[in-house]
């Protein structure tokens, strides 16, 4: 045995050191025994692998330990601040919900509710029941069902639709929706087989005319809510899909993925996105989107039609496998609700805020910040500089955000450093870097995170962290 290793002492008599008094009395003598035996077992490693050549001192095997337990009792999953400018953005969760969800769920979670329970009849309820009549107000729809994300919500409808049988999908719009998911993919996963029509960059009814046979369960129209097309490109509207629907008896289901309610171009003034309501009114049979993309509200998936073909879906098994519990129904309700006023809505719901936001109003936030930071951190170079963002989450490809962002750089330290020095900090703030500097965009910080902001960045720019 190497001998450097002779030197590491034993657990028992670690335990019994003055030494290790503090940390017995501050954590369960159990978890001090686990988190002590991955310590020494990772100075062993070291000592093994030649990157020690003598055995640690008892402080250093208290000090390693003490970290061991505190990234041990560190949950996963915790609170961030995003300064990437990216309001929807996929890796840290999308859209924050509104205060109201938020109230939801803290309604719904502190003890029992409804969930299954009609109170009226004193009998068992459907889960499926909550948000159902404030959907209908909203879109017009005359049924739907809650599902944990727009791909369950594809792969239900499909499933049922055209299972063992064909669906038609333009070839233009078999995207790829993240983490290397492909709708053709998604689609098999249903049970139905694939038909490609159309080029990739050019498709017409009479693509799906053709390939309409005896064996077609469905026509799928996939909104390209992640990418753009540009040139010689030309693709089936809604309108024309659901005509060729009707002449053959074939259900259209509309993947609109973004999720947005209302004609956004009127509603918030907005560019132009594919909506809920216009996809209904157009005669689609089905329409499924997103909770947590333009909706603001929580990961969740919608499916909205006739209803026939949901009260389908309900009684398909699959459903039981991709059913939603109750606090994505209370966020979601509750988000939905404060879609009644689309004037409450652009203000109480912070992704349609925060793409809404007032270039001025973010520039002199910008520089309200900047002033706070260099207070706090006189070695850095802050500025406040003309930048671009993205609404992100597979949502208005394309377009560029007229933002303001801070430009950290620190003589001597990288801007990857900084970049990972942030990340380090608690709570840690996510930016993004640019052109040599740590571009920090306050788009994305929420109104009640500035303190945290502001201390953990120069917590982070000063090295502290």
């Amino acid at each position: 045995m190497n001998d450097a290793r002779r030197g590491l002492p034993g657990v028992d008599a670690l335990l019994g050191s003055p030494e290790f008094g503090e940390l017995l009395d501050a954590w369960p003598r159990s978890l001090v025994v686990t988190s002590l035996r991955r310590t020494l077992d990772g100075f062993r490693d070291e000592l093994v692998a030649g990157d020690r050549a003598v055995a640690p001192e008892a402080c250093e095997i208290v000090e390693a330990t003490r970290r061991e337990l505190v990234a041990g009792a560190t949950p996963s999953l915790r609170h961030l601040i995003n300064a990437t400018g990216v309001p929807l953005h996929t890796n840290l969760g999308r859209a924050p919900l509104p205060d109201a969800a938020r109230a939801a769920l803290d309604a719904v979670s502190r003890g029992y509710s409804n969930l299954e329970y009609d109170l009226e009849a004193g009998s068992r309820g459907s889960r499926h029941d909550h948000c159902a009549a404030i959907i209908a107000e909203l879109t017009g729809a005359d049924a739907s069902l809650v599902v944990n994300n727009n791909a369950a919500a594809v792969v239900l409808a499909l499933n049922e639709l055209a299972e063992s049988r064909e669906v038609i999908v333009s070839r233009g719009e078999l995207v790829e929706i993240g983490e290397t998911f492909r709708v053709a993919e998604i689609v098999a996963k249903s049970g139905a087989r694939v038909i490609e029509v159309g080029a990739t960059n050019r498709t017409h009814a009479r693509d799906y005319e053709k390939a309409i046979g005896p064996e077609t369960g469905a026509l799928l129209k996939v909104h390209r809510s992640n990418f753009q097309q540009a040139g010689f490109v030309s693709e089936v509207s809604i309108e024309e899909l659901t005509a060729v629907g009707r002449r053959h008896d074939v259900p259209v289901v509309h993947d609109l993925g973004s999720g947005m309610l209302p004609d956004a171009e009127r509603a918030f003034g907005f560019p132009w996105e594919p909506n809920v309501r216009a996809s209904l009114d157009a005669g689609a049979d089905l329409v499924t989107f997103s909770g947590d993309k333009l909706l603001g509200g929580p990961q969740a998936g919608v499916v909205l039609g006739s209803a026939d073909l949901v009260a389908r879906l309900r009684r398909n098994s699959l459903l039981r496998a991709v059913r939603v519990g109750k606090l994505t129904i209370a966020a979601l309700e509750a988000t939905l609700r404060l879609w009644r006023d689309l004037e409450a809505a652009r203000t109480e719901v912070p992704a349609l805020a925060m793409i809404g936001a007032d270039p001025v109003a973010l520039r002199e936030r910008a520089e309200r910040l900047a002033g706070a930071l260099r207070e706090r951190c006189p070695d850095a170079e802050i500025e406040v500089a003309a930048d671009v963002a993205e609404v992100g989450g597979g949502s208005y490809p394309g377009l560029q955000l007229e933002t303001w962002v801070l430009r950290v750089t620190v003589p001597g330290r990288s801007e990857r450093a900084l970049e990972a020095a942030c990340r380090r900090v608690q709570p840690a703030v996510v930016g993004r870097v640019r052109d040599g500097a740590l571009c920090l965009d306050p788009r994305t910080v929420l109104p009640g995170e500035e303190t945290e902001f502001i201390d953990s960045v120069s917590q982070a720019v000063r090295g502290d962290g």
